[in-house]
């Protein structure tokens, strides 16, 4: 039997081929692969012993060539092939184990295109796609965390075609997610990222129970590791339902940076935020807000949730709580709530991954962006129209109704006073419809809304909403601005007695 190495990443190389070598296995390999195990004690051949020309073109050529290929591809229960392989002197390859130039790491350190183009792998990819189209008769490893299972597999005789057939299939998605990720490049540093292919490619993570509904399956992927790297399963299992909501949730409380922020989310939008001087006050304060959407609600919190806050917690059924961390008092509390499930972000504050792109799937294709940022400098350069302008106890409520306003489902308005969310209108077809939906509920609720400060993710296109807001005891307004009717907005406002600010940015979300 022999094997090919050659990886750019050589971490468990060296212990990979002696495993190999001591099952009997003959080792090819190249260039620095090659060093790295000749240095360790390693009996290997180089490459062009076995290609009969040397590598050239500064190594762009090493293992392009018949004799790497055609001792891959034959197939050997093919006597034809079989026959021609012997007239030609081509000899099996029966295991290639590559992994490929790091065009990631490249990218992530230098803006240089020579040399990011010096990393596009082309042999690699070539041998990866070979030994996979034969995987019955070749073993293709691309995966350093494969290499024990290989090793075990090859002791026992049990490299079945499964087995096999496993790798094959790891080794295409190998190759497809450097092919994509490549092209993903070009286009966005020569097509401001909207090529005429766009390629979303994630790993796994784990199968959830099933996805939105009970007859549909699903399953979590990530980008850069990013789930694999921060979330922690400590109770439970996460749905699918459960990660959507948690990813609403998370975006909103680490909208703040390191403040303690607490945001509660039901199916997908937010019924209660609040950042006050401790998690537990921001926490009461934001259930306040709607305590019966909170009822089996998401909660994600800024921080690390203590004994104290848990007791809170658990006063009511919480289907979900994802935080930064958790004492082992506040689990040993939690144990207590069978249906509880708690994930950590493990750290004292929650992350968010800050993904560049987004995009929703549409029947038939999907649609695709710029991720939207709701950036911290929007409340401070706001313009005030108004004759009248907020305090500046009022411009911090405005920064975190805005932010809670762009994060949300449109049409959408979002009241807080003294940093605590006291009312919410979301997904509405009419925005005024949304101010009023928000007002009823609150006074049904028994919330005071006097004085406090409302935003409205795009343009109020009739003064009828700030009328309503005046009616509640809105004190200060904040909205993108650019309706055809903004002066008599302006107008209604000034007749109020209300601050009104325009940012001049829209925030839909749909």
């Amino acid at each position: 039997m022999r094997a090919l190495l050659s990886v750019s990443d050589k971490s468990g190389i060296v212990e990979f081929a002696k495993g190999l070598e001591e099952l009997g296995v003959e080792i090819i390999s190249t260039g620095g692969t090659f060093k790295k195990l000749q240095d360790a004690g390693v009996n290997v051949i180089e490459i062009d012993k076995i290609t009969k020309f040397p590598e050239c073109f500064d190594g762009r050529v090493k293992t392009l060539n018949p004799y790497v290929h055609g001792g891959i591809l034959h197939r050997r229960d093919n006597q034809s092939h079989l026959a021609q392989a012997k007239e030609l002197g081509i000899e099996g390859i029966d295991l290639v184990c590559v992994n490929l130039y790091p065009f990631k790491e490249t990218i992530e350190r230098t803006d240089d295109f020579e040399e990011i183009i010096e990393n596009i792998d082309i042999g690699g990819p070539t041998m990866v796609r070979s030994a996979a189209k034969n995987f019955n008769d070749v073993l293709i490893v691309t995966d350093v965390n494969d290499y024990g299972k290989v090793l075990e597999a090859l002791k026992s005789r049990q490299d079945s075609f499964e087995f096999r057939r496993d790798l094959m299939i790891k080794a295409f998605e190998h190759t497809a997610a450097y092919d994509s990720m490549i092209a993903n490049y070009m286009n966005g540093r020569f097509n401001e990222g909207f090529g005429q292919k766009q390629f979303i490619v994630g790993s796994k993570v784990f199968n959830t129970r099933y996805g939105e509904n009970p007859h549909q399956s699903g399953a979590l992927y990530e980008f850069d590791n990013f789930f694999s790297k921060n979330f922690k399963t400590l109770k439970g299992e996460a749905s699918f339902n459960n990660l959507t909501d948690i990813n609403g949730a998370v975006k909103i409380a680490t909208s703040f940076g390191d403040r303690d922020a607490v945001c509660i989310v039901k199916h997908g939008n937010p019924c209660g935020f609040a950042i006050k001087d401790s998690l537990l006050e921001s926490y009461t304060e934001a259930l306040k807000c709607d305590p019966i959407s909170a009822f089996g609600g998401v909660v994600a919190v800024n921080g690390v949730v203590d004994l104290e806050l848990a007791k809170k917690m658990n006063e009511i059924f919480l289907e979900v709580i994802v935080a930064g961390g958790f004492t082992e008092e506040a689990l040993e509390e939690f144990s207590k709530k069978k249906r509880l499930k708690l994930f950590s972000h493990e750290g004292k504050r929650l992350k968010k991954a800050g993904d560049k792109a987004d995009f929703k799937h549409i029947d038939g294709g999907f649609v695709y962006q710029n991720s939207d940022c709701v950036c911290d400098n929007e409340v401070t350069n706001a313009k005030c129209v108004t004759q009248k302008e907020a305090t500046k106890e009022q411009i911090s409520d405005l920064e975190i109704a805005w932010k809670v306003a762009g994060l949300t489902k449109s049409n959408c308005v979002v009241y807080v006073k003294d940093g605590a969310m006291v009312a919410v209108g979301m997904g509405m077809t009419s925005r005024v419809d949304a101010a009023q939906c928000a007002i009823k509920k609150a006074k049904e609720l028994g919330l005071n809304i006097e004085g406090s400060s409302l935003a409205s993710e795009a343009f109020f296109p009739f003064r009828d909403s700030v009328d309503a807001a005046a009616g509640a005891g809105v004190k200060v307004i904040i909205q993108p601005g650019g309706s055809i009717r903004d002066q008599e907005v302006i107008e209604a406002a000034n007749e109020h007695g209300i601050a009104m600010y325009f940012t001049g940015i829209r925030h839909f979300l749909h």
